[in-house]
């Protein structure tokens, strides 16, 4: 065997750094829509007032919800301004912060929705080429609100979606389906393939989608078997060799093939309404859920039909878990409920491990990193927390302002949509 050159090893070892440092952020919870980052190199401390490794801090016009979406030296992101109505796609440059381009996608009425929502919830995703966004556009009737038990009066309305290049230029702007919900609007679009895939769980007919990428035409599109809104992303995963996109929501877990959108397997239950999107760990799929009552489940994926009582290995409700995703790290599963409350998981058999309030009140889901669970409360405070029997908390830092979106990283960046601002952390040069 040739012995490996000295120089050779260096390339290597800096190509890499280089990888790991340089992974994008395309879409709802990253690159593989759990929340993880391949990055080592973020930093364990940080300070909004004082400005210690905050790269850049920008006011952003308008409001909303989304998470930021960054490809490159790009960062985007959804807003509203309510004064005038107007549902926006922003970019800025990664570096600086300078915003680059503001586009209106929809000038509509506000809808009806609930107060923990946002009139621009959706986080858009990308492939690179094009950013996909999508809003909700309301008519200007009102309808009685169903699935609410009391009398109230919503705006029903359509999901649009629209497709835009990285100079801001429209591709597309379709309407693929109804929608009607008394808590709002969000459905994160998913990319697959040329597939842009819609989670169209709302009150009334509910569906999942997938519309063609360079087209906005629907490619397929599945009803469900109930109309109850929810607002879960779907995951994809390869399971035995199998595409699974898996989605809770209306009253079941389901597993669809995502080229055609039929139906691998159901579960059905086990409530009614969902939020937070479902993590795996190569053996089981995690639900954390819901309303009107609160379960945790792991799932095994390899079955077909309804596997209600066949393959759901555990399941738990000993936890008030709704809207934050929880993340996976080795066999513990991080679940975070809206009280501040979290909660550590054995991914084996849900065992619960240790639980604690971690926050005043949580609305952003979880990430990992390096070997770390990343939780960020409604008031701007951040715990980094080392998974494990017993709870260990590396690390607490502030924002200085409410943040009530889920956070993103990429390039060895941390960002943090705030109430007013987005914020980019890193190790200062």
């Amino acid at each position: 065997m040739r012995p490996v050159h000295p120089l050779l090893s260096i390339i290597l070892l800096i190509t890499v750094s280089l990888q790991l440092s340089a992974e994008n952020w395309p879409g709802w919870r990253g690159p593989r829509g759990d929340g993880s980052s391949i990055s080592q190199s973020l930093p364990l401390e940080w300070d909004g007032t004082t400005g210690k490794n905050i790269l850049w801090k920008t006011p952003l016009p308008g409001t909303g919800h989304a998470s930021p979406v960054i490809w490159e030296n790009h960062v985007f992101i959804a807003t509203c301004n309510i004064e005038s109505q107007s549902r926006r796609l922003i970019a800025l440059d990664r570096h600086s912060g300078k915003i680059l381009w503001n586009r209106e996608v929809l000038n509509s009425r506000l809808e009806k929705k609930h107060s923990l929502n946002s009139f621009a919830s959706s986080t858009p995703a990308t492939d690179g080429k094009t950013i996909y966004v999508t809003f909700f556009e309301a008519e200007d009737r009102e309808i009685p609100a169903p699935n609410v038990g009391g009398a109230r009066n919503i705006y029903p309305g359509k999901m649009i979606a629209a497709a835009y290049d990285f100079q801001g230029n429209l591709k597309w702007r379709v309407k693929p389906g109804d929608f009607i919900s008394a808590h709002g609007f969000n459905t994160s679009p998913v990319l697959y393939k040329n597939l842009v895939i819609l989670n169209g769980d709302h009150d009334g007919q509910s569906y999942i989608l997938a519309l063609n990428n360079e087209t906005g035409k629907i490619v397929w599109k599945t009803d469900r078997k109930y109309g109850i809104r929810s607002y879960a992303t779907p995951l994809l995963r390869n399971v035995g060799g199998q595409q699974h996109l898996v989605v809770s929501g209306s009253k079941r877990v389901v597993s669809l093939n995502p080229d055609t959108g039929q139906i691998r397997w159901i579960v059905e239950g086990p409530t009614e309404q969902f939020v937070a999107s479902m993590v795996f760990d190569g053996s089981l799929f995690f639900v954390c859920a819901g309303f009107p009552t609160y379960h945790v489940m792991g799932i095994d994926p390899r079955g077909s039909g309804d596997v209600s009582d066949s393959h759901v290995k555990w399941h738990v409700t000993n936890v008030r878990c709704y809207v934050p995703s929880p993340v996976v790290i080795d066999e513990f599963l991080l679940v975070a409920d809206d009280r501040g409350t979290a909660n550590c998981f054995h991914t084996k058999d849900g065992t619960r491990l240790w639980q604690d309030r971690l926050g005043n009140h949580f609305s952003a889901s979880l990430l990992k990193a390096n070997g770390l669970a990343y939780l960020l409360a409604d008031d701007g405070t951040m715990k980094i927390v080392k998974p494990g029997p017993v709870l260990q908390v590396v690390a607490e830092n502030k924002l200085g302002e409410y943040c009530y979106a889920s956070p993103a990283i990429a390039h060895d960046q941390l960002f943090i949509r705030g109430e007013s601002h987005l914020f980019c952390i890193g190790n200062a040069k």
